[in-house]
């Protein structure tokens, strides 16, 4: 993770869920993060559906939008043209069904073309039980542009992924993803697949 709020949120997430695969929905306490909430989000997914919408949504990332986000389908921020392997939905269902954490690199576009690099941070939550049902998450620009909340950001694009962290073996089609952004200096060397790459995570590279 290379975004400050990224590695905080995923830190705070970690020390609430101990020893378990993920912390309640309950046990997230705005107050303790809310040098985090600007760029913080909550979504509600349904499995049986395909479908995930966002709860709730902090005022930056609402910005980035240029639309209040709540109520909406995070899968339709992407917009344009279906996206191939990892679309959207495969990210938010590796999280939910695998129960790991994970940390995409985007880039968001506007009507003008003007490209903003994102990164896009999903952690599971259990809700009532279930692991499937909420995800915690944030969604941070590497800079803030002079044309935030002027021109918004009308779709974007999956650049590259990491699986944080596992409680089970890794999926297969995970490790083979790979990112283009330039390769850390202390990270294993990652594993080709097509223009993507992904490197392997865990607790040690949070």
């Amino acid at each position: 993770m290379k975004h400050p709020t990224s590695r905080q949120l995923h830190a705070y997430w970690d020390r609430l869920r101990g020893e378990r695969a993920a912390p309640e929905r309950g046990e997230i306490e705005p107050g303790e993060i809310r040098n985090l909430l600007a760029d913080s989000f909550i979504l509600e997914t349904d499995p049986s559906r395909r479908s995930s919408a966002v709860r709730l949504a902090g005022t930056r990332l609402c910005a980035l939008f240029g639309r209040e986000l709540r109520g909406s389908s995070f899968v339709d921020l992407w917009g344009g043209p279906p996206q191939p392997f990892p679309n959207p939905w495969q990210l938010v269902e590796t999280v939910t069904d695998d129960t790991v954490g994970m940390v995409a690199g985007l880039t968001g576009f506007t009507a003008r073309d003007e490209a903003l690099d994102l990164e896009l941070l999903l952690l599971p939550l259990r809700h009532r039980g279930k692991t499937q049902a909420r995800i915690l998450g944030a969604l941070s620009p590497h800079c803030i542009p002079t044309w935030l909340g002027s021109r918004p950001i009308l779709r974007v694009e999956t650049v590259s992924l990491r699986v944080l962290d596992t409680v089970a073996p890794e999926p297969a089609a995970m490790r083979s993803f790979v990112e283009t952004l330039p390769e850390p200096a202390n990270d294993a060397r990652p594993v080709r697949f097509g223009h993507l790459l992904v490197h392997e995570g865990g607790r040690g590279n949070a």
